[in-house]
């Protein structure tokens, strides 16, 4: 029996499952999205296509803080196997070239098409789209996806010509915490995902990381995942 004087609460497990419940009614609201775009012939219209990048963009979310509850809970694990890294890049195109195409950005692919590396192929995916998202949001016109080899690893690269990564996110490759921005309202918790699932691909003697500078030849932000 337990004791009702125990007020103790396992909080991370809580907020976990209540994260569940709201990611349970997107995936019900992103299915009536599609419903009713279907009724009314209206997949090219705008407002249909905004709506349902903002749901998936908060499903992504809360895919993210899920995924970290696991990985603090020693409860994650990754499917590493040998995979195209321009099928990566064409599979996140793909899923972005409604929004793409509507919002008039052109998104161009730099990547050799016999360059593999050995990553959890729906992890790399999920977390390139997330970094993609944030490229649509900001850039003015262009982004450019590429991936090549460094030394000892696979580089995905995402870059676009807006005003680059402000101040503060870019110290997060140097931190363990999401960093929060009260003016912004940006938590960079994207980032902070996306660091820590590159640290899950590990060799014997390297992990993974990523860069994020302003540095791009289009003149805006640029993000780099290093898998080894």
């Amino acid at each position: 029996m337990s004791d009702p004087t125990n007020t103790s609460i396992n909080f991370p497990a809580i907020l976990a499952s209540s994260v569940h419940d709201i990611k349970n009614s997107l995936t019900t609201v992103r299915e009536l999205i599609a419903h009713i775009a279907d009724k009314q012939h209206a997949h090219k219209n705008h407002n249909f296509i905004q709506l349902e990048f903002e749901v998936n963009r908060m499903n992504n979310s809360l895919v993210q803080l899920l995924e970290l509850y696991k990985i603090d809970s020693e409860k994650f694990n990754l499917d590493i196997d040998e995979n195209s890294a321009d099928e990566i890049l064409q599979e996140i195109k793909a899923q972005q070239a409604p929004l793409l195409e509507l919002n008039q950005i052109k998104l161009s692919i730099d990547c050799a098409e016999d360059l593999y590396c050995f990553c959890d192929y729906e992890h790399i995916c999920n977390a390139l789209n997330t970094i993609l998202n944030n490229a649509q949001r900001y850039t003015n016109t262009e982004i450019h996806l590429s991936a090549y080899q460094e030394q000892d690893y696979i580089v995905f690269c995402i870059e676009d010509n807006g005003a680059g990564y402000p101040e503060q996110l870019l110290s997060i490759t140097k931190t363990e915490a999401p960093l929060i921005s009260h003016l912004s309202g940006s938590t960079g918790l994207g980032l902070h995902f996306v660091a820590m699932l590159a640290k899950l691909h590990a060799t014997k003697d390297k992990k993974g990381f990523i860069k994020i500078d302003n540095d791009s030849p289009l003149g805006g932000a640029r993000f780099r995942l290093f898998l080894p």
